[in-house]
């Protein structure tokens, strides 16, 4: 899609932070983070205003490359252990979105997963549909298979479900539940970094195998280790739906 093209169907000006995630430049956070450093110019003028309201009669550039409204690409991905998502860290040797193969098109993963972990992870160019998918409010929980180096007790899973402190952060799962000896469903709701693995540190256990296998209703399923495919718009409706 075409900037003028996407402004007629908006039919107004809109925010400049709308039209850079709208881009595939960069989910809604980093978009805000790229106007505040002025990597962002529009007519040549560096702006640092994110709610700056633009026509279609102005150019916007990112590093001073054009910026331009590509058509939305929505993907599952079940990435292997090793891989990193980013699409910036210079000393990643491995990155998942390597492992996607889709030209001119500008990918970032909506959410991590930890280098050690594997699963499902989607990608896009819709920062607008990244942010609905993210947002705290939302809710949209996220399902996990750990194998881990020793049992929990009900009292340490009690604990998890209601909450710690840790690094000023609280973090819990929504529940946990045993499914074999020393492995465990989790299911979150917020996912913050390493979430899981230092929940169960807390208890001096050590996570051997972590993998995500929902995201809302939208399930992994039998997607090898290392593929990817485009979501349909079922399963981008399950994505945004518990």
């Amino acid at each position: 899609m075409t900037y003028n093209n996407f402004c007629e169907k908006t039919k107004y000006p809109i925010k400049l932070i709308k039209f850079l995630t709208s881009s595939g430049i960069a989910s809604r956070r980093k978009s805000f983070e790229l106007i505040l450093k002025g990597r962002i110019s529009v007519n040549g003028i560096i702006v640092k205003e994110p709610s700056m309201l633009i026509n279609s009669e102005v150019k916007v550039k990112f590093d001073n490359k054009l910026v331009t409204i590509q058509k939305p690409v929505y993907i599952k991905l079940n990435k292997p252990p090793g891989y990193t998502c980013t699409n910036s860290d210079p000393y990643a040797d491995k990155k998942a979105v390597d492992l996607i193969t889709v030209p001119d098109t500008r990918l970032f993963s909506i959410g991590r997963l930890d280098k050690n972990s594997e699963g499902l992870i989607l990608f896009t160019n819709d920062g607008v549909f990244a942010n609905r998918l993210m947002h705290p409010k939302n809710q949209i929980t996220k399902t996990y298979f750990v194998t881990l180096e020793k049992e929990l007790t009900f009292r340490n899973i009690i604990e998890i479900t209601e909450g710690i402190i840790d690094s000023g952060e609280t973090l819990k799962a929504l529940k946990v539940e045993k499914i074999a000896p020393a492995k465990y469903k989790f299911i979150l709701n917020e996912g913050k970094k390493r979430e899981i693995r230092r929940l169960v540190k807390r208890f001096k256990n050590n996570v051997v195998e972590l993998k995500r296998v929902a995201i809302g209703n939208l399930r992994l399923q039998d997607l090898p280790e290392g593929k990817w495919k485009y979501l349909t718009p079922s399963e981008l409706n399950k994505a945004l739906k518990n």
